[in-house]
């Protein structure tokens, strides 16, 4: 249903028998975890709603090395190491 308003550029729609306005401006966003224990795996129809998203560890050095250097540090590297 809110996809076929999306589709339709509808400014409300009917969703079990209650009028809502359609915020464009809105977005859902699920975090999946599926190598926890106890964690279940999302239904296809719900994951064939939403794109999928890689995420990685941040490089902590390299973020503390252009944080330093912005601030004006000249041995950037040798501190964000630290």
């Amino acid at each position: 249903l809110i996809l076929d308003a999306i589709k339709e550029n509808a400014k409300q729609f009917i969703f079990f028998e209650e009028e809502l306005k359609l915020l464009r401006v809105c977005g859902f966003f699920i975090t999946m975890n599926p190598g926890y224990a106890g964690r279940t795996e999302l239904p296809e129809n719900l994951k064939a709603l939403f794109r999928s998203c890689a995420m990685c560890v941040p490089d902590l050095v390299f973020i503390c090395e252009n944080m330093l250097m912005s601030e004006g540090f000249v041995v950037a590297r040798a501190l964000a190491q630290k």
